[in-house]
């Protein structure tokens, strides 16, 4: 019978397994035996720490991707406390010598540290503003150290003085530069939170100095700076800082760190909760003398989530350069102007200068905002910079106008006020009413406004629109009253919130109930005509802002749909792989009236256009696409009144509606220059994207 295994294949698999173990045996004995004391002292010589690694925060783009915010990567420099001040091998008063070292390399080479110790870098020592994440570290400091709550900045120093060990050598300077550092480090004993990140941002000569200064007790940390690719929408973007403590209790439940970065202002706040990440965390093995020798990820990092806004940044970017160009060059006239009035003793003809603007550009089928420009502005990424002399520049660059400077719209607002003659039933389609220049029916009580350009003898809804003739809305409001008439604002959006995600003002309509509570206790309370026939020229009491005036004019152009004009059209997984959120038009509000409503107002705009006076005429003059429009110009009480427009195009089919509002502007007709511009850029963009998918689907 055959074996079924030979003798001479168990004889080799024997020394195959004898050889096996003498490796294995040489192995261990060298590992134990020969270089059993080096590695056991390598071993309990190894120190393990967990670090923070922070997630990339989420990209924004506009509605066609064109990247507007980003992220670079920077040098972060953090203070390692475990090595610096709790090193037995380094005094109290070495550690101080070093961290000033350290502050004194890094000034001199361009970079900052950072101070969040809220007391003045000089004496007489005083406390400066806080922040109120500021004035929460400082009060747990406070009561962890055993001091008043009350305690003076001059107590706190003392403090400082002997808590530390500074030395009296120092000079005050710089013993607030060590208590500043030492403070920053000790706060986060008292408070546990992320690493104090000892300067952020810094240069390679920076690192490179520290280094040839052989100091020990600082890490560099790879981390993240928001980039900013375009210089246009500053009021829109926002920007980024560390979180406040009314921040914190928000964000606390979301496993922020109480120094996390997050929105301030702008979208960044307003889509926080989709831009940021989720931090993780890695576990750093080093030897005694700092040098890694393994790194392992014990939390991935989570990136955060990139968003497209409704925005189109080419068409932003036209709005804010025609604004600009239109305020600057106005000013510069009447600058030239008004000193020829002055030489001439005609300090009567002496005009204003503009103080502001704003323009909006809104989807007529979606409410998207599209373009929204505020005068003047800024530039984000010298934000931090500037900001001192933002805060104190003339005429407020930081506030945005679109969303929160309010104005009576004046004639703009007529198109109201014939929605709600028409819906009423107080006008019809053929019903006219005669312009004899003064609206006397109140004479006798001392009140008889006129119609500029009156008279215009006997209009419909249609040419009162077309020549925006005061006298007819006079009789108008005068006849429906002014609750039917704030029925209809409301109903088209004014004094209402858009349903932007930005800080907003929701502004006011003119009523009764607003003017008594406006002057309650005083006999001007009281309503009378004169305030129904103001505010049914869109002056008086209404206050609304550029981007109520926009969706308005979006609402006609669309036959009285109100639409959110949300900003966030989309958002993506930070690979792109996967879609978050998609936005689909939401409609907020649909007039209750009939389709000759509108036909009726869209032909009394579009004759302003085409009349000979009506009052947008020369606007449009051989432009190649049908708009209508509207003017409108509000006394403020100054020698110049405040100006508006607005207009959608094509007339036959709506896509886009604009609104301008300046300040000072004199009057509203001359602000068609301003909407042209931006409608030219907005056709010009459609017919090439047109031309380019006909192309595509040629070469198919």
């Amino acid at each position: 019978m055959r074996k079924l295994i030979s003798t001479g294949r168990l004889v080799f698999l024997g020394f195959f397994v004898l050889a096996v173990l003498s490796v294995f045996f040489v192995k261990l004995y060298q590992l134990q035996i020969v270089e059993g004391k080096q590695n056991y002292e390598k071993s309990i010589n190894s120190i393990i720490s967990h670090e923070d690694v922070i997630a990339a925060r989420g990209n924004i783009m506009d509605r066609y991707g064109r990247l507007l915010v980003s992220n670079r990567n920077c040098n972060n420099l953090l203070i390692k406390d475990d090595e610096l001040l709790m090193n037995d091998d380094i005094s109290i008063a070495e550690a101080n010598e070093i961290i000033l070292e350290m502050c004194s390399i890094i000034e001199a080479n361009g970079d900052h540290y950072n101070d969040e110790l809220p007391i003045t870098m000089t004496p007489p020592w005083e406390f400066t503003d806080m922040s109120s994440t500021q004035s929460l570290l400082l009060n747990a400091w406070l009561a962890a150290n055993k001091l008043d709550p009350d305690a003076s900045a001059v107590e706190v120093m003392a403090k400082m003085r002997s808590r530390y060990n500074i030395d009296g050598n120092y000079s005050a300077e710089d013993m607030r530069i060590i208590a500043g550092v030492r403070y920053c480090v000790n706060v986060r004993w008292v408070i546990p939170t992320s690493d104090y990140i000892f300067a952020q941002d810094v240069s390679i000569n920076t690192i490179t100095s520290l280094m040839e200064a052989d100091l020990p007790g600082f890490e560099v940390q790879v981390s993240y700076l928001r980039e900013y690719n375009t210089t246009y929408a500053s009021h829109i973007l926002g920007y980024t800082g560390l979180m406040s403590a009314e921040q914190y209790e928000r964000y606390r439940d979301l496993d922020y760190p109480l120094n996390a970065i997050v929105g301030q202002s702008g979208v960044e706040a307003a889509f926080e909760e989709l831009l940021h990440g989720v931090d993780g965390e890695v576990e750093i093995t080093r030897t005694a003398d700092g040098i890694v020798t393994n790194t392992a990820y014990t939390k991935t990092p989570k990136p955060g989530n990139n968003i497209y806004l409704t925005l189109d940044i080419k068409l932003q970017a036209a709005a804010e350069s025609t604004l600009a160009n239109y305020i600057e060059t106005t000013n510069e006239q009447t600058e030239k102007d008004n000193e020829k009035y002055r030489q001439n003793h005609q300090l009567s003809e002496v005009r204003e200068l503009i103080t502001g603007g704003a323009i909006v550009a809104i989807d007529v089928n979606t409410g998207e905002p599209l373009a929204m420009a505020s005068y003047p502005s800024f530039n984000l990424e010298t934000y931090w910079d500037d900001y001192e002399t933002l805060l104190e520049a003339e005429n407020n660059p930081l506030v945005n106008r679109v969303l929160s400077g309010l104005y009576s719209p004046g004639s703009t607002w007529k198109p109201i006020v014939a929605v709600t003659g028409l819906s009423t039933g107080f006008l019809g389609a053929d019903t006219t009413i005669t312009c004899t220049t003064i609206f006397d029916k109140y004479i006798n009580d001392g009140y008889a406004p006129g119609c500029t350009g009156g008279p215009h003898g006997p209009l419909n809804v249609s040419g009162a629109l077309t020549y925006s003739c005061n006298y007819f809305f006079f009789t108008v409001g005068d006849n429906v009253g002014i609750d039917a008439i704030d029925k209809y604002a409301a109903e088209l959006g004014m004094g209402m919130p858009t349903g932007i995600e930005l800080a907003e003002a929701t502004g006011r309509v003119a009523s009764p109930a607003y003017k008594a509570q406006l002057y309650e206790g005083t006999r001007d309370q009281a309503w009378y005509a004169a305030d129904t026939l103001l505010a049914s020229i869109g002056q008086g009491l209404t206050g609304i802002t550029p981007m109520q005036l926009g969706r308005y004019a979006a609402a006609i152009a669309n036959g009285g749909t109100v639409y959110s004009c949300s900003l966030l059209k989309s958002a993506s997984s930070y690979d792109y792989s996967e879609s978050v959120y998609e936005r689909e038009p939401e409609v907020i509000n649909e007039v209750d009236t009939s389709p000759d409503t509108w036909n009726l107002i869209h032909e009394g705009m579009r004759g302003a256009v085409t009349n000979r006076g009506g009052t947008a005429w020369s606007s449009f003059l051989n432009f190649g696409w049908n708009v209508a429009a509207k003017t409108g110009t509000t006394e403020t009480g100054s020698s110049t009144n405040d100006a508006f427009f607005i207009c959608f195009a094509p007339y036959e089919d709506p896509q886009i509606a604009v609104a301008v509002a300046i300040e000072n502007g004199s009057r509203g007709a001359n602000l068609g220059v301003m909407a042209r511009d931006m409608l030219q850029y907005y056709f010009d963009f459609q017919v090439s994207t047109q031309n380019t998918e006909n192309e595509l689907t040629l070469l198919r």
